[in-house]
């Protein structure tokens, strides 16, 4: 079966440069599909001349990178067909089967045309998989892509164990049985990438780095990123819940030396593990209600969610327990400092699962297309 890759654009407010991008794309082999994420009228030539090589797509207004690359995978789901008709020499019409590989490809010229055309050929052997242009992020590169690179590849390791090293790239590949569940992800600005790492690294979707070149100019003056406001828009979402974390931690951990202590003045056997699990109840059904409400603002049933939370909260209860008992019982590390240290192992274990399971929010109805779509010479395009 052959493989048809198609090169998926979001632009807002674009140089020119995109429409030689386009030309030399298509030149290796790509389908192109460009949104036009609200660049409004003064870019309207540029869209009209791409048009003539690509499907353009339009919204009405901004609505972000994340909306505007959903838009493109909803209109490839849709409409872009994964079959093709030939004629054989003696005249019968044979339907011939056509898979297809989407690359993401960001509008400001930073990705060289065969650099697109490699991750989409290394996607098009693993299906499985979501495949990264990662960058070199050598000293050349502008200050605060290097630094909000960094960041952010530390807190993603952090917090899912795997490790990239270009959390942001923009130049990314995968086969088209993913589209439904990447417009499943929720986000609709840069956040979006970032969300899309934490997903599919939770599901174990394998992700595979291909190092490219990245030409930057200008100092990436193309670039629409917004410093401040698009890094809090990445890293909210971990940020809430590290929150409603120390939070719930400072309520077990004060809990647990005041039920420890009591206990403890008691002769109570067991003092350990009653103090323990008496600390959790009462932090667990906070935890809860803050994560529930505040953090994944979670439009799951309160009976569902509870018992997924509870189960969770249950096991790692037990495992904190066991964990708690061999650091200060076993091995004889101060019991307040174990219990620090067992917090810490189950903190990533419990960010995941209710991220990606107890308070999955399904978005995949909402952000529905919105303004024109111009169809330019796009094969397969209805």
């Amino acid at each position: 079966m052959r493989n048809r890759y198609i090169a998926l654009i979001p632009a807002y407010e674009p140089e020119q440069k995109l429409i030689s991008l386009t030309a030399d794309l298509k030149k290796r082999g790509f389908d192109i599909v460009v949104v036009d994420d609200g660049s409004g009228p003064a870019y309207r030539e540029i869209f009209e001349e791409l048009a003539q090589q690509a499907a353009v797509l339009t919204h009405g207004q901004n609505r972000g990178k994340g909306a505007a690359l959903k838009t493109g995978m909803r209109y490839i789901n849709k409409y872009m067909a994964y079959t093709e008709s030939v004629m054989t020499a003696s005249g019968a019409d044979v339907v011939s089967g056509r898979d297809a590989v989407i690359v993401t490809v960001d509008a400001d010229g930073q990705h060289l045309p065969d650099d697109v055309r490699r991750v989409a050929e290394i996607s098009a052997q693993r299906r499985d998989a979501l495949v990264l242009g990662s960058r070199a992020l050598e000293k050349d590169i502008p200050a605060r892509s290097r630094f909000g690179n960094t960041v952010t590849r530390h807190v993603y390791s952090a917090a899912t164990g795997v490790h990239v090293h270009d959390t942001q790239t923009g130049l990314r590949a995968f086969h088209r049985s993913l589209i439904p569940r990447l417009l499943e992800i929720e986000g609709d600005r840069y956040e979006y990438e970032i969300n899309m790492l934490m997903q599919l690294a939770a599901e174990g979707v394998p992700i595979i780095e291909e190092r490219i070149e990245t030409v930057y100019e200008n100092n990436n003056s193309g670039s629409h990123f917004r410093t401040l406001r698009d890094s809090f828009r990445v890293y909210k979402e971990i940020l809430k819940f590290s929150a409603s974390s120390l939070a719930s931690f400072a309520i077990d951990y004060c809990m647990y030396a005041l039920l420890l202590a009591a206990t403890g003045a008691a002769g109570l056997a067991g003092s350990l593990v009653i103090s323990n699990i008496g600390a959790r109840l009462v932090s667990g059904t906070a935890n809860y209600m803050m994560n529930r409400k505040l953090v994944f603002r979670s439009r799951t049933g309160f009976a569902k969610s509870a018992v997924q939370y509870f189960l969770l909260a249950a096991f790692i209860l037990a495992g904190n327990t066991i964990v708690l008992s061999t650091l200060a019982g076993t091995l004889g590390i101060n019991s307040l400092a174990a219990k620090l240290i067992t917090e810490v192992i189950f903190f990533a274990i419990s960010w995941t699962v209710q991220r990606y399971v107890i308070f999955f929010r399904d978005d995949s109805e909402e952000g529905a297309e919105t303004g024109s779509v111009k169809l330019g010479s796009q094969e397969g395009a209805e």
